[in-house]
């Protein structure tokens, strides 16, 4: 039997191989937040990103290990100061330089 925190980073893989073409469009992306629930397979996260209409944005995703399948949970819009003190680590998706007017802004 795999080990919890074995199959936690499977899932993070998992997870990380699946939203890296999605969210990619809005890097530099921060992971602020996350849960992982190993009886439900899955894992809750929060990213902070500049969005290109929203400015500022805090989304929450559910990942279904199981089916593959990444779940958009909602968004809520940040003060430049609230991303700020979110953002001081290092991004969980990085960019050379942001473009986010070329996404398709979902």
């Amino acid at each position: 039997m795999v080990k919890r925190n074995e199959y936690i980073k499977q899932m993070q893989q998992a997870r990380d191989a699946k939203v890296r073409d999605h969210l990619s469009q809005y890097a530099p992306i921060w992971l602020v937040h996350e849960e992982a629930d190993v009886d439900k397979d899955s894992l809750m996260f929060d990213i902070v990103f500049l969005h290109p209409t929203y400015r500022w944005a805090k989304r929450r995703y559910w990942y279904d290990y199981f089916a593959d399948v990444l779940h958009h949970r909602g968004q809520v819009t940040l003060s430049e100061e609230e991303a700020l003190d979110l953002i001081a680590g290092e991004p969980f998706i990085e960019s050379a330089s942001s473009n986010s007017v070329l996404s398709y802004g979902g």
